[in-house]
């Protein structure tokens, strides 16, 4: 077999997951860029000397694992962080219709601080750590909709920082063109919760208010936690939709 593809650590399981394995690998190993093709199912085939069926289950998780995105009569190609993508794989409030609108954000300050325990936990950093605090409004149609609160390992990010207000409004895409950093998965957890003074402010509503809280960790292709992002988001007119397929 190539040295295209050396295996990290042994693989166990069906066939078409060490296959899998080993293309998360080398996506890992920036063998192949976001954005770049990969060779044909018959060459990837071939190079790991499995039949193309084998082959094809491997990359039909990695699409629905949406790392990998296929357009028909040219190929597959790994996946990029978009707008679109960050749309409809990572933001999931959806008006009373059903649209979904990506929202234009307004960074209101960034700061460096000593993380807490949970914190450091969290983003897998040492006790002590700095992390870099991300204040934005999130509006939708001219309406302020999300108080977000984004944690950031100051080590890694402290560049952002300098940026503030020229913060683009995806992320996710910033983290992967200029920290090399895909975020792959994320977890959510969802509580109802009061506005405090601070959502109150930003989202033009009164105290105590009744709001929803999302509190998502994104992970990278190592699974490592990459941000801690806090959204606490209006619902006179937005609501929560996750469509599990």
């Amino acid at each position: 077999m190539s040295d295209l593809f050396p295996r990290s650590q042994p693989v166990s399981g069906p066939l078409y997951v060490q296959v899998k394995q080993r293309i998360l690998d080398a996506i890992r190993d920036g063998r192949w860029k976001p954005g770049e093709m990969l060779p044909s199912e018959q060459q990837l085939a071939t190079e790991f000397s499995v039949s193309q069926g084998t082959l094809r289950k491997a990359i039909d998780d990695l699409v629905a694992q949406n790392l990998i995105v296929r357009q028909q009569g040219k190929g597959s190609f790994i996946a990029t962080h978009t707008r679109d993508r960050s749309l409809f794989y990572f933001f999931h409030l959806v008006d009373d219709q059903n649209r979904r609108e990506l929202p234009q954000s307004t960074v209101q300050k960034t700061r460096t601080r000593r993380a807490t325990s949970a914190e450091c936990l969290r983003l897998a950093l040492p006790p002590g750590s700095s992390v870099l605090e991300i204040k934005r409004v999130r509006n939708i149609g001219g309406t302020p909709v999300i108080n977000e609160t984004v944690l950031l390992s100051a080590d890694k990010f402290a560049a952002l920082k300098g940026l503030s207000e020229a913060l683009p409004n995806t992320l996710y895409q910033l983290y992967q063109e200029q920290y090399e950093t895909t975020v792959a998965t994320a977890a959510e957890g969802l509580r109802a919760v009061a506005a405090d003074e601070e959502d109150a402010r930003a989202l033009d509503i009164e105290i105590g208010t009744p709001i929803l809280e999302i509190d998502r960790t994104a992970f990278d292709l190592n699974r490592q936690p990459v941000e801690v992002r806090i959204s606490r988001c209006r619902t006179d007119n937005y609501k929560y939709l996750n469509i599990l397929e």
